[in-house]
């Protein structure tokens, strides 16, 4: 369940995102391309750390370090999203036409300066999950394609519930503040299950064996 809501988050924030930036970038396509493009290199870069504070941190709980900033700053898009666009579009002069290497790279700036850590907090999840979940290394590749298949699945959801549902029924700044207690919600999750975890003699000496 973590997993699936964390692949519905980040393509809440992806869909939604890209809605958002086209109110001041306009709706090129160059606005989508830096949108997809920005929340893969944010997956990309959470998958790799993700995996590589797992086998460091062997804790359910330190997923929060992670997940807590990244809830804040989502919750926190519609306070200061929009003086970081302005701040980009206003850099040019005004009498001028903006040359069209700046309307390719601007809404890439604009996308990572408000996408990226949120969607990197996100992505970790499942790499995360995928080694505190795995027992035994012959489960590896069930355990890996489970959890995949969780966070695809809660992506799709995402997607077409952003698209068809969300944008229709709630501002886009609600949409970012809902998506920010989500992932807010995630983390405290973390925190809860790993307590609840070390605490139950059960599971320690499962962890032991």
């Amino acid at each position: 369940m973590l997993v699936f809501l964390g692949g519905f988050a980040v393509m809440v924030l992806e869909i939604v995102g890209a809605r958002y930036l086209t109110k001041d970038f306009g709706s090129s396509f160059y606005v989508w391309v830096s949108q997809i493009g920005v929340i893969l290199i944010a997956l990309a870069l959470g998958y790799a750390v993700g995996g590589a504070l797992a086998d460091r941190f062997q804790r359910l709980s330190f997923l929060a370090v992670l997940l807590i900033p990244a809830g804040v700053v989502t919750y926190l898009i519609p306070v200061f999203a929009g003086r970081l666009i302005n701040a980009i579009i206003m850099r040019h002069p005004l009498e001028q036409n903006i040359p069209l290497l700046w309307q390719k790279l601007d809404p890439v700036i604009g996308s990572s300066l408000i996408f990226l850590l949120p969607c990197f907090g996100l992505a970790t999840l499942s790499p995360y999950m995928i080694r505190l979940a795995t027992r035994k290394v012959a489960h590896v590749g069930k355990v890996s394609g489970w959890m995949i298949a969780a966070s695809t699945i809660g992506s799709i959801v995402g997607v077409f519930v952003s698209g068809f549902v969300l944008i229709e029924h709630m501002t886009v700044p609600s949409i970012f503040r809902g998506t920010g207690a989500l992932t807010l919600l995630l983390g405290i999750t973390c925190l809860v299950i790993d307590r609840w975890f070390r605490n139950d003699p059960r599971n320690r000496e499962r962890g032991e064996a």
